[in-house]
């Protein structure tokens, strides 16, 4: 296919001052959700498995929101994985909202990951401690994560980083302002009754810290994301459109139904896998 070729034409300044080539990012086109969740679920699963058989253990970040549901519940079912062996960290959290809040990530986490298989190594964040954040930091610069669960945000944000997001940050976690649209999404998603109540700021991994992971799957499902990911995937890397940023990431994986991929699967710069 032509892909190096067609990707250097589209450098964007960014690159170019970087001396930055885009990789080809493996695109798994399938027909919906339900079929999405189960195949990025059986990557995870063998990655997981992987990293245990090799390093004695696997650490693990989720990502939280619609897309992720029905993935994390494939996932913490699949056989022969020592859960007890795994170390989670997760992406974001809205600042200021406590754990017991029904949008908060952490509560988000522990319902999803945490109970289901009884990790015991996690570091969560909390909104109203600032010390959870701390302690994450700490650890997770400790050792590679073996594999990051990502989504993507309808203005192409990656974790809470919202265009223009920081590519240059070795912190890994920062307090970022929450984009408008971020905000009305959580709101159309329904984690919060009106746009007056979801938080103005987050606390998210940077994208730096995200593409140190040795592996990186990303779920896009549903109409709403086929804008953001045409944005991401068929155009240049740009603070402008933060989750372009897996381009640079030589083992991301880009998981869509075939609702997310309508506006880009004639992409000649993708790897398109359909497995129908």
């Amino acid at each position: 296919m032509s892909s190096r070729r067609g990707r250097e034409s589209r450098l964007s300044a960014f690159e170019m001052r970087r001396g930055i080539k885009p990789l080809t990012v493996i695109r798994f086109i399938l027909k919906s959700p339900a079929e999405v969740a189960l195949a990025a679920a059986l990557d995870a699963a063998a990655l997981i498995r992987h990293a245990i058989s090799q390093r004695g253990t696997a650490r693990v970040v989720a990502a939280t929101g619609v897309s992720q549901e029905e993935f994390l519940a494939l996932l913490v079912v699949q056989p022969e994985i020592p859960w007890e062996r795994v170390v989670l960290f997760h992406l974001d959290e809205y600042l200021g909202i406590p754990p017991e809040h029904p949008a908060s990530m952490n509560r988000y986490i522990q319902k999803r990951i945490v109970k289901p298989t009884a990790i015991t190594q996690t570091f969560l964040l909390d909104g109203t401690r600032d010390q959870t954040r701390a302690t994450a930091a700490a650890a997770i610069v400790t050792a590679p994560i073996d594999v990051a669960f990502t989504g993507i945000g309808e203005n192409g944000h990656l974790a809470f980083n919202e265009p223009p997001a920081d590519f240059s940050t070795e912190d890994p976690f920062i307090v970022v302002d929450l984009a408008e649209q971020s905000r009305r999404q959580q709101v159309n998603e329904r984690w919060f009754n009106s746009l007056e109540d979801v938080p103005r700021q987050a606390i998210t991994m940077s994208v730096r810290q995200i593409l140190k992971a040795r592996a990186i799957l990303c779920i896009a499902t549903g109409t709403r994301k086929a804008l953001a990911v045409q944005q991401c995937f068929a155009a240049e890397i740009s603070p402008f459109a933060p989750a372009s940023a897996l381009q640079m990431h030589l083992q991301a994986k880009l998981y869509l139904d075939s609702e997310a991929s309508a506006l880009s699967e004639t992409d000649p710069g993708a790897v398109n896998e359909n497995m129908f």
